[in-house]
């Protein structure tokens, strides 16, 4: 699955969406922007001043017997 996020300033996830999902989602996607929407990065420098900045995420799923 990708998703492509915008990284904030402060490094916290702003505007994220799905560019890329299974034909059968059964939740992941859900699951997967619930997730990602809770990471911290450290931010983007320009001239050394941080800088918002788009973002894909690969996000994987294993599923456990």
């Amino acid at each position: 699955m990708l998703l492509r996020a915008v990284i904030r300033r402060d490094g916290t996830v702003g505007a994220l969406e799905v560019i890329q999902a299974p034909r059968l989602d059964l939740g992941f996607s859900e699951s997967a922007l619930a997730a990602v929407s809770q990471w911290r990065y450290h931010p983007a420098l320009h001239e050394g001043r941080p800088v918002d900045v788009y973002f894909t995420i690969a996000v994987g799923f294993r599923l456990d017997d």
